[in-house]
């Protein structure tokens, strides 16, 4: 696996958890209402967001450099 893949599929997994943890910080606000967890959620989707952004500006980047 090259550096390239590693590096795609790294910030993919990234991607997933940011927003597993938003998704479960969304329902703690509903459950308890607490505004911390708000916070994190919104905190939470804005990193996945910067990931995906910068996920597609690596690829652009890097197009020309073989996948394996």
């Amino acid at each position: 696996m090259s550096l390239k893949a590693f590096h795609i599929f790294f910030i993919g997994v990234s991607v997933v958890f940011a927003l597993a943890f938003a998704g479960w910080s969304g329902t703690q606000y509903a459950a308890n209402n607490i505004i911390g967890f708000l916070f994190a959620s919104i905190l939470s989707v804005l990193a996945g967001g910067g990931l995906v952004y910068y996920a597609y500006s690596f690829l652009r980047k890097l197009k020309k450099v073989p996948l394996l």
